[in-house]
């Protein structure tokens, strides 16, 4: 995938998460639906899988990461970080609406 002049690349991954935060802020509701859990918000959640995604981890790897970087955990506001499955599903939700996670991490790089 060719990168237009225009564009910068960024290989910090605070730069990325905040970024990403705000764009999902930007993009999509706090909440799938007004009945859910309001444990983490969509933004953070797209937020973790942006910088999974930028690690090349897997899901309990970018839970230890996570865990262990607070500035990392401060940048979205995350007071706990999820379980690996949380993050699966929201992996599966998060894509059925027309690959937002693809779109998102393309506004990003």
């Amino acid at each position: 995938m060719a990168v237009s002049p225009n564009r910068r690349m960024t290989k910090s991954a605070l730069a990325l998460a905040k970024t990403a935060f705000e764009v999902a802020k930007k993009a999509i509701p706090p909440y799938s639906h007004p009945n859910s859990p309001k444990k983490y918000t969509q933004h953070q959640l797209l937020t973790i899988l942006v910088v999974r995604q930028f690690f090349g981890m897997d899901y309990r790897g970018t839970v230890q990461l996570f865990k262990d970087w607070s500035e990392l955990r401060q940048v979205i506001h995350l007071e706990e970080v999820p379980h690996y499955s949380a993050l699966c599903y929201a992996h599966k939700r998060l894509m059925g609406k027309k690959g937002l996670i693809a779109s998102s991490i393309r506004l990003c790089a």
